[in-house]
């Protein structure tokens, strides 16, 4: 056998399908086999395995052993020649598998081989080519030094970026989403190092290639998308930890201990630096929208009180605490109920601000009628402020938002306007997924995935596509992978990479879509960022978010009781949820093999308003036990209000 593919799944069941279906294509024109190695994944990625692709070897780990040691368990039974370590959040092109065989059979000082990455909205990757991170590269890297000069043959080696991406190179590390290797020179250098868990483990294994007498080679002639989306954010304060101590263990085996030493200096420093430049960039952008609504909130109330004054009463009539104490008040209640109602999320949308200061007004007059008559001011001055917040914050986020600041785009209700390239089954198809989604996305038409055909059912055909892009206005492509080839999508997206739009994939026979950020599937059903609901933090900040709500609506339970049916089934429900029997949110179904919660109120199924199949109760359930947030939970419970009287 000529070629073994090895891929180490772990919860990425959607990029697995997509990575499997592109791979067998390739693997038809090259006596080979594919191995997968799953890190004991809980999102059904063995049972997807075992249904769609049957003849594909599988190692079901009972736990997570880490990247380096799943991919020596595959390395370990393969039967090929060539070994090809495989992220599963790649797609290679249908000849990708021929031609770097070939290129191997052309070059016995070849050790191992990597070729051309490009993101998923076509942009090449720098890591395609790597250089040895010793000291002296590290620091150009860490002091930002190889950004500033990446063609710069002293600071720019660690990408090699004085290296023409289109041609073959020799070079010194090699990327692990996609790593082909000589069995003859694994025999010899030996397999991954199990003391790296995640990341590192490439950079060694190329170093120890290195040092057999092999080369390295960067191979261009064929690309691939590499979507690096799963197990850890790029650019978290966790990845660059983990990272980092990998690049302590390879400085601790490889470098002098002077060298090792100051090395890991280095690299504690780096660690700090970066954390500390993490916490306060993420402070001033998650504070910033806050800190300018409550200025503009207490200027309007510094304005408003002496002309008020003047207008009703004289000047001083109301004491300094009231600027002092009762509108810093009212102000902390109107931020937090803005950014409950999702008022401070990526993008700007009106009615979550409008929605916020409405029912921050309501809970301000609640509170305002239950404290004593010295402190109850003016609900005069208190509609005049909430006028003012609500003339005021949407009127500086329409003129922040025509200064296009990132993440303060205008959202208005836009719809996202995308074009279907497929068959006319599969554009038929992935329309009804897409419609199924429940989100704003307008369909504009579908491309025929051949040339000259005229069919009235399409806006055109492939070869157009730069001009249905640019008159239609169009934001994304779908792509149906059982109508085109892997290769013919990256040439169109390395193409048409100056436009700016994003690209989508769709499997046949899947209930997934795969995108350049995420994986999406009807309904927005799975996500990448792995956030156990059976985490302890997870578990704690769900029992506070259901006291402090219960709280909140026994208070206001006055006010509720008018809005909601079944008045006593709610205050029962307020009441089994303070004594710890209930949550406001649980799961759809009874899945025994998701972490234990308690029954809920309500659940993600409420959020549709007719009812779902079983299965689709299980996918929400998945997705809702896997990537938990609180958030999630305030959006259920704000968007399905009216079913908090359900029994």
């Amino acid at each position: 056998m000529k070629l073994s593919i090895v891929i180490v799944n772990y919860n990425v069941k959607y990029f697995l399908e997509q990575c499997l279906h592109a791979a067998q294509k390739a693997a038809l024109k090259v006596s080979s086999e594919i191995i997968v190695v799953d890190n004991d994944s809980v999102d059904g990625s063995c049972q997807m395995i075992e249904e769609k692709f049957p003849e594909v070897i599988l190692i079901a780990n009972k736990e997570n052993v880490g990247f380096s040691k799943a991919n020596n368990q595959g390395i370990r039974i393969a039967k090929g020649e060539y070994i090809l370590l495989l992220n599963p959040d790649t797609v290679v092109e249908e000849d990708s598998f021929m031609k770097i065989v070939r290129f191997m059979d052309q070059t016995p000082d070849a050790g191992g081989l990597g070729v051309k990455m490009i993101d998923g909205k076509g942009r090449f990757l720098p890591e395609s080519k790597r250089g040895l991170p010793t000291p002296e590269v590290a620091f150009w890297k860490m002091s930002g030094f190889s950004k500033l000069f990446p063609r710069s043959k002293r600071f720019g080696r660690y990408h090699l970026g004085y290296l023409d991406q289109d041609q073959v190179h020799e070079v010194e590390v090699l990327a692990g989403a996609f790593m082909l290797l000589r069995r003859e020179t694994l025999d010899k250098v030996g397999l991954l190092d199990e003391d790296y868990f995640m990341y590192g483990e490439d950079i060694d294994l190329s170093y120890r290639i290195t040092q057999g007498g092999y080369k390295n080679y960067y191979f261009p002639e064929t690309a691939i998308i590499h979507y690096k989306g799963e197990s850890t954010k790029k650019g978290s304060i966790n990845y660059v930890k983990v990272f980092y101590n990998a690049m302590i263990i390879f400085a601790g085996k490889h470098f002098s201990k002077g060298n090792a030493r100051r090395y890991a200096i280095l690299i504690n420093l780096a660690i700090y630096l970066h954390a500390f430049l993490t916490l306060a960039g993420r402070f001033l952008k998650t504070s910033f929208l806050p800190v300018i609504d409550a200025l503009l909130i207490y200027l309007g109330f510094a304005i408003l009180l002496p002309n008020w004054e003047a207008y009703k009463f004289q000047r001083g009539y109301y004491p300094p605490e009231y600027l002092h104490v009762a509108v810093p008040i009212y102000i902390l209640i109107w931020i937090a109920s803005i950014w409950l109602n999702g008022g401070y999320r990526k993008n700007i949308e009106f009615s979550r601000i409008f929605k916020g200061l409405f029912w921050g007004t309501l809970s301000i007059l609640v509170f305002y009628s239950l404290v004593s008559e010295s402190m109850r001011y003016s609900r005069a001055l208190l509609l005049l402020g909430s006028i003012w917040a609500f003339a005021a914050l949407p009127a500086y986020r329409f003129l922040l938002s025509l200064i296009r600041l990132t993440g303060l785009e205008l959202e208005l209700g836009k719809q996202k306007r995308i074009v279907i390239v497929a068959a006319e089954t599969e554009s038929k198809r992935i329309s009804e997924l897409i419609i199924g989604s429940g989100l704003k996305i307008d369909t504009v038409g579908f491309v025929s995935p051949v040339g000259l055909i005229h069919n009235p059912f399409y806006l055109g055909n492939i070869h157009q596509l730069p001009e249905i892009i640019r008159i239609n206005k169009i934001d994304e492509l779908i792509f149906s992978s059982e109508d085109i080839p892997s290769q013919e999508i990256i040439r169109i997206m390395l193409d048409l990479n100056d436009l700016n739009i994003d690209y989508k994939i769709a499997p046949p026979e899947s209930l997934s879509i795969i995108g350049s950020n995420s994986i999406s599937t009807a309904g927005d059903l799975y996500v990448v960022h792995i956030n156990s609901i059976a985490k302890e933090n997870n578990k704690q900040n769900k029992r506070a978010f259901d006291l402090a709500l219960s709280i909140g609506m026994f208070i206001l339970s006055p006010v509720l009781i008018g809005f909601v049916p079944h008045k006593s089934v709610f205050l029962r429900n307020i009441l089994e949820v303070l004594s710890g029997r209930k949550s406001w949110v649980g799961y759809c179904s009874g899945n025994q093999n998701l972490p234990t919660i308690k029954k809920g109120i309500l659940s993600p199924a409420s959020l549709f308003p007719d009812a779902i199949p079983a299965k689709k109760k299980e996918e929400l359930d998945i997705v809702y036990a896997k990537d938990y947030r609180i958030l999630n939970d305030f959006e259920i419970l704000f968007k399905t209000w009216r079913k908090i009287g359900k029994s």
